[in-house]
């Protein structure tokens, strides 16, 4: 039996969640499917001082797949934070990755029609630094500090990942850091990139300094369909810049990657990469896509990894919810009428028609 174990969240987040999980029905998919559920809301966090992310992450270490939903980060810096490091270290995940794509009817950016990748690191960098300040507070005299760190063993994974990413894309290995800059901390990452490409030699690449890439992205170098390895931050960044380039930072999923050894899949959560909406809670008119997308991820790893029907179910879920966007059916935030449970109702309905006219077909086409 497949075990998810999902991450409740807060305000929207939590709505946007409880939406999606009508796609990971078992009656719908055909599938043996559990749903392992831990709450992390902000109170619940509060009140476990944390204790629950640490469970969830170890739930999700032994089920090997994890759905989570979007949190409310409190700012006070003796309060509980945010959940995710915890559940990065927590599963020792390496590699976020975010893929932008062309949303059906919806024109992009610069008419830019070829998918993009952010392959980020996921822990280390300016996440997780030390930080101080020195001299007088207020003055002018006053600094601010922070020590970054970052590993080889991460670089590399990122790497790697991008390298194979690109391979089964068909596309091009592009951009980088600021290893110009800081040929010592940001080159690491650099000399990783290169090792890979080495490694790959059928895969196109192309390294380009961080602020470039940015340029490139706006000015037409998605020619072909890109994969851009990054920093912790500098993906942070960036994948907020490419998502809306599609149409919506809502219009794809992000998943987080814990690898064995050989860079095999161990640990695969995928969520939303938007917050928690508090001015849409309650309305429903909040884009749905994204956590639905999540959904299809995690089937599309379970699948790969010989979970039976599964990769499946995956396909039916990604075909649905473009294909519900491409009818016209879409939320306010694409320039649609639709509210979030009637996008899900007609996503559920057309996983339903795809699955029954593939097994009557006895194809999964």
């Amino acid at each position: 039996m497949l075990t998810i174990t999902v991450l409740e969240g807060d305000e929207t987040g939590q709505e946007l969640l409880e939406q999606a999980l009508r796609v990971l029905d078992p009656s719908l998919l055909g599938l043996e499917l559990a749903l392992e559920r831990f709450d992390l809301s902000l109170a619940k966090r509060r009140e476990t001082n944390n204790q629950i992310v640490h469970e969830a992450a170890e739930a999700m270490r032994a089920s090997g797949f994890g759905l989570k939903a979007a949190t409310v980060t409190p700012e006070g810096k003796d309060d509980v934070g945010s959940p995710n490091r915890i559940l990065r270290e927590g599963i020792d995940g390496k590699v976020i990755i975010r893929t932008g794509r062309r949303i059906p009817g919806v024109n992009p950016f610069g008419s830019i029609y070829h998918p993009i990748s952010i392959v980020r690191m996921a822990v280390g960098d300016a996440y997780g630094a030390k930080q101080w300040r020195e001299g007088v507070e207020g003055s002018e005299d006053e600094v601010a500090l922070r020590t970054e760190r970052i590993t080889r063993g991460v670089c590399a994974a990122t790497s790697e990942y991008a390298f194979r990413t690109a391979r089964e894309m068909h596309g091009k290995v592009y951009g980088g850091p600021k290893w110009t800059v800081s040929p010592v901390y940001e080159g690491i990452l650099k000399e990783e990139m290169d090792a890979a490409a080495g490694r790959h030699p059928d895969v196109a690449y192309e390294p380009v300094l961080i602020d470039a890439t940015y340029a490139g992205l706006i000015s037409g170098a998605a020619d072909r369909p890109l994969v851009i390895p990054t920093l912790n931050r500098d993906g942070d960044c960036l994948s907020d810049l490419v998502m809306p380039m599609f149409g919506s930072i809502a219009g794809s999923e992000s998943v987080l990657l814990a690898f064995d050894a050989e860079l095999q899949t161990q640990v695969a959560m995928a969520e939303a990469p938007h917050g928690t909406a508090p001015a849409l809670q309650g309305k429903n008119v909040a884009n749905p896509m994204a956590m639905i997308l999540a959904c299809g991820a995690v089937l599309g790893y379970a699948g790969r990894s010989g979970e039976e029907g599964a990769e499946t179910a995956s396909r039916a879920v990604y075909e649905a919810v473009l294909e519900a966007v491409g009818a016209g059916i879409r939320t306010p935030d694409l320039g649609g009428h639709s509210t979030t449970s009637e996008f899900t109702d007609e996503v559920v309905n057309r996983i339903r028609t795809k699955l029954e006219v593939w097994s009557s077909l006895g194809s999964t086409r």
